[in-house]
């Protein structure tokens, strides 16, 4: 199985597990991982999703499986299933309720560095190494992820990577905003992460998370909607156990 979701308490790992191929996706991946990413998100017990190489040091994924996409772009009827499974990949991942971590210690190339970036936060190691490489086939990166691309790093550095399609370093991700933190062991550190997410309110992260969305979307005022779900959160479980805990001076239990 190339893709596979562990589940351990309140972190999923949802694991690329094709190291032969650099952990290259081929359509079966594209098909499979939204699946994985439901089950994870429909997940009660699961708060945080991690995403991440089968084997620590290796390519966290070198894009499309080439030899498969070659051959395949030239029948219209397999591109057009091609490009609406990524793009489905994509906009569910980007939008998904929970937290999500991307976990590169490696390659992260191509449609590998747009799957990191649908991610809430993308941990490196320093070996990591960052490109968006349509330009040296000749082609062009979906609309959405290259949005993503300047939502992380504005409009110059992402003109700077699409037009060169370039691999750039870790410490060099991070310095232009690609890269939400480095470090020497980034499993270690995401798992911290994760952790610390795991422990705070679940419905605290996820209306964030869509306030967040909003405002990239070009929302920039108060609307009916996020008027109601800031007040019905003060009829919420979650805020009725924060101010128990708080008062009983105890670590909240968030359900």
């Amino acid at each position: 199985m190339t893709l596979r979701l562990d589940k351990d308490g309140k972190i999923a790992r949802l694991v690329i597990d094709r190291p032969d191929k650099r952990n290259a996706f081929n359509q079966e991946m594209w098909d499979f991982f939204p699946t994985l990413l439901a089950d994870a998100m429909a997940d009660d017990a699961v708060r945080v999703l991690m995403v991440h190489a089968s084997e620590r040091g290796s390519a966290f994924c070198a894009g499309a499986d080439i030899a498969e996409f070659g051959a395949g772009a030239q029948d219209p009827t397999w591109r057009a299933a091609n490009q609406a499974s990524i793009n489905k990949l994509q906009h569910e991942l980007a939008r998904a309720p929970k937290p999500t971590i991307a976990i590169v210690d490696g390659d992260c190339v191509g449609g590998g560095c747009g799957i990191a970036m649908a991610c809430d936060f993308r941990i490196a190691g320093p070996a990591a190494r960052f490109g968006i490489t349509p330009a040296k086939l000749g082609l062009v990166y979906p609309l959405h992820d290259t949005k993503l691309l300047v939502d992380l790093v504005g409009s110059s550095q992402a003109k700077r990577l699409l037009y060169t399609a370039a691999l750039i370093s870790a410490a060099e991700a991070e310095k232009i905003g690609l890269v939400t933190m480095l470090a020497d062991q980034p499993y270690d550190a995401a798992m911290e992460l994760a952790t610390q997410m795991a422990e705070a309110s679940g419905q605290s992260q996820m209306l964030s998370k869509m306030q967040i969305q909003r405002i990239l979307g070009g929302q920039a005022h108060d609307d009916a909607e996020t008027l109601a779900e800031f007040r019905a959160a003060f009829d919420s479980a979650d805020f009725k156990e924060g101010v128990s805990a708080f008062l009983s001076k105890r670590k909240p239990e968030f359900k």
